[in-house]
């Protein structure tokens, strides 16, 4: 990795964890100037604008969501111990405050803005349906899970868990959100699996 790739690599990482903090919208080659001590034209050389930062963050971010929490679960056993596993680590993952629950604010960010950005979200939220739908599959076809069930279905009730838990963790501060987020897991599990 040349050095430009190594700063470019260590800028977007703050960049993830200013985006976080303040949200993909309120992230600009201004405020991560200030955040990393390197000059706007420095920044500009690497993004360009503030639309190719932003693209990028959701990039580094997309990446370390894969790298934490679905290859994990795909090193798993294929149904219920991958489900099981993907669920424990998305849970650890937005704990820690980082990728998960900036896709979730930039969701909310971007709802409604047409553009790049926007588009890019949308494709991000439904490769996650789809990796969460082909896992179900995968346990249906083994048998551990039922296969009348919809695996769409399944991938829209435990994202919206994953919703309710990061609503009820970040903006609550509830102490209970984990607690929360694993009995509707389980309840939703047990609701699947082949007796």
């Amino acid at each position: 990795m040349s050095k430009g790739d190594e700063t470019r690599q260590a800028v977007l990482d703050q960049a993830v964890e200013i985006a976080g903090r303040l949200g993909v919208a309120g992230l600009t080659i201004g405020s991560l100037a200030t955040a990393t001590g390197l000059s706007k034209s420095g920044l500009y050389a690497h993004f360009r604008s503030k639309e190719a930062l932003q693209l990028a963050v959701l990039g580094q971010a997309r990446e370390r969501f894969v790298e934490q929490v679905l290859r994990p679960a795909l090193a798993a056993p294929r149904g219920v111990p991958r489900i099981r596993t993907l669920f424990d680590y998305w849970v650890r993952l937005s704990d820690e405050g980082s990728a998960g629950c900036l896709f979730v604010s930039a969701s909310t960010e971007f709802d409604d803005q047409p553009g790049v950005v926007r588009e890019q979200l949308v494709r991000d939220h439904w490769d996650l349906a789809d990796s969460l739908a082909q896992m179900y599959r995968s346990g249906a076809k083994d048998g551990q899970l039922r296969d009348a069930e919809s695996p769409e279905q399944f991938a829209h009730d435990l994202h919206g868990i994953m919703l309710a838990h990061f609503h009820a963790h970040r903006l609550l501060h509830d102490p209970t959100a984990d607690d929360r987020a694993r009995f509707a897991f389980e309840r939703l599990l047990a609701s699947l699996v082949v007796s």
